[in-house]
């Protein structure tokens, strides 16, 4: 997947420029455009075509819902200090992918591009027809039996899962670390973790001498 191009909307110009540093922080991600008002982001959109934006709510010119409801073939994630229910959910309704409430810090905005991304690869990955499970996971639905262990990531966590699931047999944390481009210690981890929640299993392969070989199996 080549970069994904980022068009930032936010009125006060300070606030847009911190913004935009924050999304150039992240690999994969490069700002495009910046817009102070509604007008502009449209405007925007319509020539760059960029493949997210981040749209402020308080505009002075239109409401950033607005420009949510004019927008087409374009992913929001909305920026806004307004945390009031209807609002978010006017968002929700408007096809916003989510919603970050001001202030934010680098590392928030972070993790939800690293997720957009991860969805857009799981995306591309299914081909032209998906299965439940594939769905349930894009939408996030999928029921876990065990919380996410601190040092570990939900996106990294689906990109180990779809390696082991895409695998169609078992894998060692070895093989898994080098599908994914993890280190071994952190692939076995998030193996482990997914055993923890049902998602797969641990299958030791018996040598003739030694420890066995602990391999893991997707069960989904």
């Amino acid at each position: 997947m080549s970069g994904l191009r980022v068009l930032v909307v936010d009125d006060d110009f300070m606030v847009a420029r911190i913004h935009s540093g924050y999304v150039a922080r992240v690999p994969g991600f490069s700002v495009v455009a910046v817009a102070h008002n509604g007008a502009d982001a449209l405007a925007a959109v319509a020539e760059l075509r960029p493949d997210l934006v981040l749209l402020d709510i308080y505009l002075p010119d239109m409401s950033g819902l607005e420009v949510l409801k004019q927008l087409n073939d374009v992913d929001v994630l909305m920026i806004s200090a307004a945390r009031d229910v209807p609002t978010v959910r006017e968002a929700m309704r408007g096809g916003a992918i989510n919603y970050l409430i001001k202030p934010f810090t680098a590392a928030a905005l972070s993790e939800r591009l690293q997720q957009y991304a991860d969805t857009r690869r799981r995306l591309t990955a299914i081909g032209p027809e998906a299965r439940q499970d594939d769905v349930d996971r894009l939408f996030g639905t999928l029921k876990t039996a065990a919380p996410m262990p601190k040092g570990l990531s939900a996106a990294t966590c689906a990109l180990v899962a779809d390696a082991l699931r895409d695998a169609g047999r078992d894998l060692s944390a070895a093989e898994a670390a080098e599908l994914t481009g993890l280190s071994r210690v952190s692939a076995r981890r998030y193996l482990e973790h997914l055993c923890a929640e049902g998602r797969a299993e641990l299958r030791p392969r018996y040598g003739t001498a030694g420890r066995p070989e602990h391999r893991y199996q997707w069960l989904g």
